[in-house]
């Protein structure tokens, strides 16, 4: 868990899970010192989350060693590591455009079997695309989801027939 703890190395993770990439161009793509990112990809070897491919010779003969992210990840558990989840995102999206971006924010009211398989399904979708493999014609994408109890409770003294509402519109939105 203390591998995944860290904004950079989960984008590092993303950066080399479609293509193997070196310390050097990781640390160019992502803005950081060679040596600081030297330290964090030796942590992620370490770990299982990347694995060294075939050596190869850089541009100026130099030995580089290039890196892929294993999938691990995409398997490990991070108890409290939603905010470093979140932070990794606001990272990644940093500087994109509206345009760039498709948002979706959705309230639902679900009873527990509900929110259960909305869950399951969800997962079920996202694993399907994920063991599908990359399309080698295709584009990368970062897809995002978090499914979190909403802090909208009922207005006090409402009684269990007022307190399903109609959805807010932009028009009746204040």
């Amino acid at each position: 868990m203390r591998a995944l703890s860290s904004p950079l190395r989960l984008r590092v993770l993303r950066l080399c899970a479609f293509e193997a990439r070196t310390n050097k161009e990781l640390a160019e793509l992502l803005g950081v010192n060679p040596g600081t990112m030297l330290h964090h990809v030796r942590t992620l070897v370490g770990t299982g989350y990347l694995a060294a491919e075939a050596e190869r010779t850089g541009a100026q003969g130099a030995r580089e060693v290039p890196y892929r992210a294993t999938g691990l990840s995409w398997r490990t558990s991070m108890p409290g590591g939603a905010h470093v989840l979140v932070e990794t995102f606001l990272q990644q999206i940093e500087g994109l455009t509206d345009d760039d971006l498709d948002t979706t924010w959705l309230g639902l009211k679900l009873n527990d079997a509900h929110r259960e398989e909305l869950q399951e399904r969800l997962f079920a979708l996202v694993n399907e695309f994920k063991e599908r493999g990359p399309d080698p014609d295709g584009e990368t994408y970062s897809l995002f989801t978090v499914l979190h109890p909403d802090r909208n409770p009922p207005g006090a003294g409402a009684g269990p027939h007022l307190r399903q509402s109609a959805p807010e519109t932009p028009d009746s939105a204040s």
